[in-house]
């Protein structure tokens, strides 16, 4: 009679398919698909004590978050990330448990199901890097996610410009600037710091600040984030999760010099009117890139487009002015841009020469600034 054959089990623990779920939705934006690397594909699972620490990379952003469970053995192994996922999406709300045999397979074990899922061992999974600190701050993280909302979107989606592809921070005292910029437009936000270690600034890729912002939206119990940063990466650290990513190289462009000094006319705006009428213009608008031509003329704004295969459009808004009759043409989808962005009920519109750039400002506030340059009338 043979003697039976027992299966070693590295990893041994239970947890809830919901807080499972929800980590791995975390981790999962650092995972790049596309990735040629196999393991990179994968996510990092660590049982430790009594915390589970789920960790993905794609070599530029790091994600690490963990949760407390219910673990029996210690171990760690990587798993498709994707696929685990998926699966984990699909189960009910109980408990799971869950082990790892030798070989590296993951079994899932739940009230009606066994499922095994093949791995690869840890041992591949790239190390990640550790923060030497020269600088960091404290701030509220509904001050920060508005912050970013209201700049990233001004960045540049075009690498060959990497120094445009990013958010540049700058700490003054207890101040942060965050400005973002692809040439055509501009966006500056003042935020107030809770703590700062002193001044100093780099440039955070603009796709580390959206998936920053994602993870922020998903998180409600965090108050606090607390930012470090190194002299090649920055760290992000919101409760549980802690997100690493490189910084851009390189010296941002000297933004200050670009916004004009002074104007010729004001115009003061309601946004939700404003928005509702650019959305109307830029049915014909789309077909001539988005130019649209803005006419201040005694008390009124008209905007209008021109002659497209498809027509042509006019509104007129009534809107408080100061200063001299104006007009300026620019991209309307970039003014939209804006508006989505910025907050409140009210928008201010500056205007220059005809080939100076245009400052919007939030009438309640002075912390936000957007510059977009204009086109040719």
């Amino acid at each position: 009679m043979s003697k039976p054959h027992f299966i070693k089990l590295d990893m041994r623990l239970t947890c809830s398919q919901k807080d499972l779920f929800n980590a791995l939705t975390i981790t999962n934006k650092a995972v790049d698909l596309n990735n040629t690397l196999p393991v990179l594909n994968n996510v990092l699972l660590k049982a430790e004590g009594k915390r589970l620490h789920f960790t993905a990379t794609n070599l530029e952003i790091a994600i690490n978050y963990w949760i407390e469970t219910d673990i029996k053995n210690e171990g760690e192994i990587t798993i498709p990330s994707k696929l685990f996922t998926n699966y984990i999406n699909y189960l009910k709300d109980e408990k799971i448990d869950i082990s790892v045999e030798e070989g590296n397979s993951m079994v899932i074990k739940t009230s009606d199901s066994t499922t095994k899922i093949k791995g690869i061992s840890s041992n591949e999974f790239p190390p990640i890097p550790t923060i030497e600190k020269e600088g960091g701050m404290i701030i509220k993280v509904k001050d920060f996610k508005k912050g970013i909302h209201q700049v990233v979107f001004a960045a540049t989606l075009n690498t060959t410009r990497p120094i445009l592809a990013g958010v540049y921070f700058s700490v003054e005292k207890d101040k942060l600037k965050m400005v973002a910029t692809d040439s055509y437009r501009l966006a500056e936000k003042i935020v107030t710091l809770k703590k700062t270690s002193g001044d100093i600034s780099c440039i955070i890729p603009a796709k580390t600040i959206l998936e920053l912002g994602y993870i922020l939206d998903s998180l409600k119990d965090s108050d606090e984030i607390d930012i470090v940063i190194s002299k090649n990466q920055v760290l992000f650290t919101i409760g549980a999760v802690k997100i690493i990513s490189r910084l851009i190289e390189g010296q941002f462009p000297n933004y200050q010099q670009i916004i004009p000094k002074s104007t010729k006319t004001k115009i003061e705006f309601d946004i939700n009117e404003l928005t509702l009428v650019l959305k109307r213009i830029n049915l014909f608008a789309k077909e001539n890139n988005n130019k649209i031509i803005l006419k201040a003329n005694d008390g009124q704004v008209i905007v209008t487009t021109e002659t497209t295969q498809y027509g042509e459009g006019e509104v007129t808004i009534k809107a408080k002015i100061d200063g001299e009759n104006n007009e300026i043409a620019l991209n309307s989808q970039f003014l939209l841009d804006v508006l989505g962005n910025i907050g409140g009920e009210g928008v201010v519109v500056e205007i220059g020469e005809k080939i100076t750039p245009i400052i919007i400002r939030p009438k309640e506030k002075n912390d936000y600034t957007h510059i977009i340059m204009p086109l040719k009338i």
